[in-house]
């Protein structure tokens, strides 16, 4: 009986012991899937958090899921409004500026999808970090990567370099452009 109520003893004061709860990592630390599971939220170069990423964040951006968010959206310029107030906001390039600037074959090609990927590849994708995307019903592939950042007075601004490919033609396009609204960047002079 003795041994029994020592045990039962030993096991409440075992019990009683503070146990160590996991905190969450630092932000400098690799998470290896906590912030995905515990942060759903995507916290772009302005600091405004979005819900999804469209592949962004991995390099990849995933046309087909930003064209059913986009759905029968017309226009360059439709940014934050598309879905306004759930999770289907994305960021978008607005106008047609784009096309001409990425010259008169190559621009033509691009649709609401191109410009959302290249608005939120603008929005989330690091300094320096590649984002590439193939439209399938042109076949032009997409790559931008982001170069540098500063800001024109309050207004942050990104520099980038674009390359386009239709076919066997290749073109390399940098460019500036600035947030000109909530989720929308527009290309700066």
């Amino acid at each position: 009986m003795k041994k029994l109520a020592s045990a039962v003893c030993a096991g409440l004061a075992l019990a009683m012991l503070p146990f160590p709860s996991p905190a969450e990592p630092p932000p400098w630390a690799p998470a290896h899937g906590w912030r995905k599971k515990n942060d759903p939220h995507y916290t772009g170069y302005t600091g405004r958090k979005w819900d999804k990423d469209y592949g962004v964040i991995q390099g990849r951006c995933n046309t087909a899921a930003v064209g059913a968010v986009l759905g029968g959206a017309v226009g360059g310029a439709v940014g934050s409004q598309i879905g306004r107030g759930d999770t289907r906001v994305i960021a978008i390039i607005a106008g047609t500026a784009i096309g001409a600037v990425l010259g008169a074959g190559v621009g033509r090609d691009i649709d609401n999808a191109d410009r959302a990927c290249l608005g939120h590849a603008l929005e989330l994708a690091g300094e320096r970090r590649t984002v590439a995307w193939t439209n399938k019903a042109t076949g032009v592939s997409y790559r931008l990567t982001p170069t540098a950042n500063h800001n024109r007075g309050s207004v942050p601004c990104r520099e980038f370099l674009t390359e386009v490919r239709a076919g066997k033609k290749t073109d390399k396009v940098k460019g500036t452009a600035c947030r000109s609204g909530e989720g929308v960047w527009e290309l700066a002079n």
